[in-house]
């Protein structure tokens, strides 16, 4: 095999973080027993703060960027995986503490490696990537903890991102009456077209500042934090479940016991990168199966070369993009 590669690194200099594509050899990447040759990765939120250096992500300089990737695997010393094998690789660690998905090799531990499951492919599953395995995390949670589309409606925060979206397209697809919430008004054909059943923007919202407000969902998912999810804790029916993503708001709470102790409301944390993996493979079997978002073409319909990556981020910090961005990365000439 060749042992020159191109990745996407980052670096933190006097004046700051820098990143750029540079050369490098396989002896170089953070360890790993499971070497994959990358075909895919996409972009998150967290890789556009750590590749502009927005925000504090990254544990360890330089690294590799992107928390993603999926490819064949190259080499392996983990007797569960063989040379050819489809894999994939989200969280983890990776592009945080550990080489990540945005070079055209990637090494990983094997205990993060997971086979492509059947009736999905490298692509798709990066179509998928972390946002789509966070919300699928989420509806597996809460759907172990009574939430049934008879309950009533399902509140989702943030619902133009990369989570939002697929939480809406599967729970909309499970038969589950959705409502929207989304601070992009030019965004409502889409989420409209991802089943959402209506749609509010924050400027429609009277946050209210009892204890409890007026019950008006059997459940949510939050993508924002703060005074929006304070809001959800407040309006979410007798044992609802609310699954608290993301602190795209805020990350501060302040609310009260009273829906937790009147209401029987369940807050339930969600956290992707450190989830056991005998659950992380039920959940990707889930994403090839009954929870496979039905319209993931329309949610992942933005694809661009590894060469444009460096000029996708700043969207991102802007809250510009709807649903998520598949990245090729090529092939070794």
């Amino acid at each position: 095999m060749d042992n020159q590669f191109t990745a996407y690194r980052i670096e933190k200099t006097d004046t700051g973080i820098v990143a750029d594509f540079q050369q490098m050899s396989v002896d170089e990447l953070t360890d790993g027993d499971v070497l994959i040759r990358a075909e895919f990765s996409g972009i998150n939120y967290k890789d556009a703060l750590a590749a502009t250096g927005a925000g504090r992500i990254l544990r360890r300089f330089p690294l590799n960027g992107g928390i993603d990737v999926a490819g064949v695997v190259e080499q392996s010393e983990d007797a569960r995986f063989a040379p050819g094998d489809p894999v994939l690789v989200t969280g983890c660690g990776l592009g945080e503490e550990f080489d990540g998905g945005y070079a055209q090799f990637v090494r990983a531990r094997g205990d993060w490696v997971i086979p492509v499951p059947d009736g999905l492919d490298t692509r798709s599953v990066m179509a998928i990537g972390t946002a789509g395995f966070t919300a699928a995390l989420a509806v597996h949670r809460m759907e172990q903890n009574g939430q049934a589309p008879g309950n009533g409606p399902i509140a989702i925060t943030g619902a133009s991102g990369g989570v939002g979206s697929i939480a809406l397209d599967m729970l909309a697809g499970r038969g589950y009456e959705v409502v929207a919430i989304s601070s992009k008004k030019n965004a409502n054909d889409y989420l409209g077209a991802l089943g959402a059943s209506r749609i509010l923007h924050p400027s429609d919202i009277d946050f209210g500042r009892r204890p409890l407000e007026k019950a008006l969902w059997a459940g949510a998912v939050d993508n924002l934090g703060g005074e929006f999810l304070t809001w959800l804790t407040r309006t979410t029916d007798f044992w609802g479940n609310i699954a608290s993503i993301g602190l795209a708001s805020s990350h501060e709470l302040n609310t009260t016991v009273m829906p937790f102790i009147l209401r029987g409301v369940s807050l339930l944390g969600i956290n992707s990168v450190e989830t056991p993996r005998l659950l992380r493979e039920a959940v990707w079997e889930r994403l090839a199966g009954d929870l496979k978002p039905p319209h993931l073409d329309l949610i992942a319909s933005r694809s661009i070369g590894f060469d444009e990556l460096p000029g996708a981020f700043q969207d991102y910090l802007d809250s510009k993009v709807t649903g998520r961005t598949i990245v090729a990365i090529p092939a070794i000439a």
